[in-house]
């Protein structure tokens, strides 16, 4: 197959946006971009770097597309982070320059695919990346900090991480807008951790073990949803607060329906079903 063969992005583009699409495609997204976060690849490369420690590493891997911006920024970006977890990556551009930590990335992301065995076809890879860059290279940036960093990064020789990177832009943009709905429905940065901890959509171990957000500071997060009747006095989430939750999900989607236009709905799920075998071959292994 040549590229003269594959579907017309403008073609797939026509028509209203699916939201159903929207919040499909970003599931796939976020899942084939997620593994670089949990893989042993990354601490080795962080390693090589003289990073050992988890938290200052994932926080200089995700913000070095930005360049060496002082951790005040990359606590900006994050949203959810507590000043102290953000605080410790102080260092990290004296132990390497943001431009080895994204080339170290990169190896890290090739080599997890590759021991996962991920395995797209030269033509699989060559569609993706058709409807991949319509997407990245359409995309509005105003107020999307982290996808507009991701996207001025030169692409990597290696096609299935110069996909994987163009994935992260994407990712990253939806990351950017909902960051966006949050602060329209008054969620803080530790506000919306607690009650998305509270839904059972991560767990409330690895929320506190990541963004360390003291016990008062996220008792006093837990009182001020309860007063909102977003969870109940045991901390559970109510129906108001599932609904609400809910709404803020369909308020990205909404948002993140621009992003996906040039593609239309087809052309979303089409992309979402030529890189589901990236997050599967993580499963599997």
């Amino acid at each position: 197959m040549h590229l003269d063969d594959l579907p017309n992005p403008a073609l797939l583009g026509d028509g209203p946006m699916d939201l159903n699409a929207v919040r499909d495609v970003s599931r796939v997204v976020s899942a084939a971009h997620l593994f670089i976060y949990r893989a042993p690849e990354s601490a080795e490369e962080a390693a090589g770097l003289g990073v050992t420690d988890p938290g200052p590493a994932y926080l200089a891997f995700r913000s070095a597309a930005m360049g060496a911006v002082p951790w005040q920024v990359t606590l900006a970006a994050f949203y959810n982070f507590s000043p102290r977890a953000v605080r410790a990556m102080a260092g990290v551009w004296d132990a390497a320059p943001p431009e080895r930590w994204q080339a170290a990335r990169f190896l890290a992301a090739g080599r997890a695919m590759r021991r996962a065995n991920v395995h797209l076809t030269d033509d699989d890879l060559a569609e993706a990346r058709l409807l991949i860059d319509q997407v990245v290279a359409g995309a509005d940036y105003a107020g999307k900090v982290l996808a507009a960093a991701n996207a001025s990064v030169a692409l990597p020789s290696d096609p299935l991480v110069a996909l994987w990177q163009q994935i992260t832009v994407a990712r990253e943009w939806r990351g950017d807008a909902h960051l966006v709905v949050l602060a329209d429905n008054d969620l803080g940065p530790c506000d919306c951790l607690v009650l998305h901890t509270a839904t059972g959509r991560l767990p409330t171990a690895l929320a506190r073990a990541t963004r360390l957000w003291d016990d008062e500071e996220w008792s006093a997060a837990t009182a001020r949803l309860i007063a909102r009747g977003w969870l109940d006095s045991d901390g559970m989430v109510t129906g108001d607060g599932s609904a609400a939750r809910e709404r803020i999900e369909v308020e990205t989607d909404e948002h993140c329906a621009a992003l996906w236009a040039p593609i239309g709905a087809a052309g979303a799920r089409r992309l979402a079903s030529l890189i589901a075998p990236i997050a599967n071959a993580f499963t599997t292994a």
